[in-house]
């Protein structure tokens, strides 16, 4: 057998430990090198930019059963997951009061009409009266003309007359009274009937019964609000998620996009579905920003039930050809390397803040916390006092980094967004109007790089041929939150960049962290 030098075994550990964790990625130098590096290399291929959230499955159109009268719960003709046809009667309020309203809303109609009546034949009588006035008076006028009687006579028959014609109008009035009175009570009593004909509860669309909140004999108070009876849900073959989406990815969601999601109840099976709709008003727990987004979901064989918890992942770009490299790549920085390609310092689209790992310190350890420490240092050209209370910062940020990572997925990217803007604050207030400038450039194009809407600058290393790394600025595209395209650069596919470094301890500096961008 033959003897392994020391430090070549010391060596090939290394490349058996790189090969297991990091599967492509492999360690680069020579036995007495240190650092070393890991190295992984520039791919074509499909890239797929998604949004993942959760949500719940609706029917798309729920209709909620109340009752417009008070009463008791006489009858319930249906239950749960009944199917009920529209007009079909459901349930039935106690009609006993309802009919007792009716025939007094009749009695008070025939009441009226019999009162109308009367006051038609006092019309009838004043102008029968009226025209024996008339007569009278035209009689009376006539004999005055031949001196057979005084004026004083004739005047007062025509005040007689005028008296007769008043009695008319006054009885005209009435009767017109007694009419509208009349169609008052035929009012009431149309009221009265349907709100008789409301005691019966009907289905108002074609469905099924998917809640029943009612019993027997309970009694339902109809007064500012109806009262839920029932839920019916239309049609249980299509339905649709309604999903809350984060403020800082609601701008990447357009009606149309291919959406797809899972439900625990069905491991492992994938549902098909699309973006129906962007609602525009926000929601607002805990000065988190969300907004409703409608995904539709078929359901021909009734699988998914209203109320389900889906997994929606909603794909918002995709390339099949893309040039593409790790983004531990991109947030790898070495440390004392002056390998700068440019005159202007490149923006990883997810800087590193690295609370754990060996390695890892608040004065700037080789770990993702030592790295941005050691890049807002360079770039914003930090004093003293400020490289301070940047380390305050960045002590008193670390366990909330650490406790986002353990929530649950649902939670977690939320948690995450919340501990950037508050570090984004906390960082811009220690910050002089110019170096603000600097450092709102440096989030906006890292946040527009990792939303996948292209645009964003950023940076890799390779190795160079003095066995150094080399920093080469790339301009960066749509990223799936592991891997990042190149739109361009002098990067070609099959190129080996570093994506960290392997100490002698087994720590992994240069490893991605959460991000603070």
């Amino acid at each position: 057998m033959k003897t392994i030098p020391r430090f070549g075994q010391v060596f090939v550990a290394l490349v058996v430990v790189a090969g297991v964790g990091y599967g492509a990625w492999r360690t680069y130098g020579t036995p007495g090198d240190t650092p070393k590096f890991k190295l992984s290399k520039v791919e074509i291929g499909q890239l797929t930019s998604a949004v993942s959230a959760t949500g719940t499955l609706n029917p798309v159109v729920s209709v909620q059963v109340g009752s417009q009268v008070s009463g008791q719960i006489k009858e319930i003709l249906v239950d749960y997951n009944s199917s009920v046809k529209k007009d079909q009667l459901i349930a039935r309020i106690d009609p006993e009061t309802f009919q007792y309203r009716v025939r007094q809303a009749e009695a008070d109609v025939e009441a009226t009409r019999a009162a109308l009546g009367v006051q038609q034949a006092e019309v009838m009588r004043a102008k029968a009266n009226l025209a024996e006035l008339q007569r009278d008076f035209e009689r009376k006028k006539l004999l005055v003309e031949k001196n057979f009687l005084s004026s004083a006579e004739r005047d007062k028959a025509q005040s007689a007359f005028d008296a007769g014609r008043a009695s008319v109008l006054v009885a005209e009035a009435q009767a017109r009274n007694s009419e509208a009175q009349v169609r008052q009570r035929q009012a009431q009593l149309a009221q009265a009937r349907i709100d008789l004909e409301r005691t019966a509860i009907k289905a108002p669309v074609d469905g099924i019964v998917v809640k029943r909140s009612i019993e027997p004999g309970q009694t339902v108070a109809a007064s500012l609000q109806s009262p839920e009876l029932f839920i019916i849900a239309k049609n249980l073959s299509d339905m649709q998620v309604e999903t809350s989406i984060d403020e800082a990815d609601v701008g990447r969601i357009h009606t149309g996009q291919k959406a797809s999601f899972t439900v625990d109840a069905f491991a492992g099976r994938h549902f098909e579905g699309e973006v129906k709709q962007v609602r525009k008003a926000a929601t607002v727990v805990s000065n988190v920003v969300t907004y409703i987004v409608v995904v539709s979901a078929d359901n021909p064989d009734l699988t998914l039930l209203p109320g389900m918890t889906a997994n929606v992942r909603i794909v918002t770009a995709q390339k099949e050809k893309a040039l593409k490299v790790p983004n531990a790549a991109l947030r790898f920085r070495p440390q004392n390397v002056s390998g700068e390609t440019g005159t202007k310092t490149a923006v990883s689209p997810a800087p590193s803040f690295s609370g754990s790992g060996a390695g890892s310190t608040a004065g700037g350890g080789s770990g993702g916390l030592g790295q941005l420490r050691e890049r807002l240092v360079a770039e914003l050209k930090l004093d003293a006092d400020q490289q301070g209370k940047l380390e305050a910062i960045f002590a008193g940020m670390r366990d909330k980094f650490r406790a986002a990572r353990e929530l649950p997925d649902a939670e977690k990217t939320r948690a995450q967004e919340r501990n950037r803007a508050e570090i984004r604050e906390k960082i811009s207030l220690i910050l002089t109007p110019e170096q603000k400038k600097r450092y709102d450039e440096m989030t906006s194009a890292a946040q527009a790089a990792r939303a996948g809407s292209g645009g964003g600058s950023g940076r890799v290393w390779i190795i160079g041929p003095d066995g150094k790394p080399k920093a080469i600025d790339v301009r960066l595209g749509l990223t799936d939150g592991s891997m990042t395209e190149i739109v361009s650069g002098e990067i070609k596919a099959g190129s080996e960049v570093i994506v960290g470094l392997q100490s002698a301890n087994g720590a992994k500096p240069g490893m991605p962290g959460p991000r603070l961008f």
